[in-house]
């Protein structure tokens, strides 16, 4: 299961990241609780973050204590970040917050009859 969780971050992020920074970003991001604060759909604030992967006014991607959260919208803009204490503020019009889940392992007999 972290395997697929793994190699779905890499593939998220776009390839910015090796493989390593990768299992790296998953070892701390699970240490760290993760609470996000979202305001009339206008202003979000979060902690808990690891990383942020990439941005535009439209898609911010970014790692969480509880794995990648892909925020989307418009006008989209990150008003502050601190990473050091897992800190960040979003302002824009926020349509969707989606997080990565990983896929359940085996095919669908081995989970059926498993």
């Amino acid at each position: 299961m972290r395997r697929q969780l793994r190699q779905q971050l890499y593939a998220a992020a776009g390839g910015i990241f090796s493989i390593k920074s990768v299992d790296f970003l998953l070892k701390n991001s699970a240490q760290k609780s993760h609470l996000l604060n979202l305001e009339n759909r206008e202003k979000l604030s979060l902690t808990g973050v690891v990383d942020v992967s990439g941005f535009d006014e439209n898609v911010i991607v970014l790692v969480t204590g509880l794995g990648p959260l892909t925020i989307r919208g418009e006008a989209l803009h990150i008003d502050r970040i601190d990473l050091a204490a897992g800190q960040l503020e979003v302002r824009g019009r926020v349509r969707e917050l989606s997080y990565e889940e990983a896929a359940p392992e085996g095919g669908f007999w081995s989970r059926l009859f498993g």
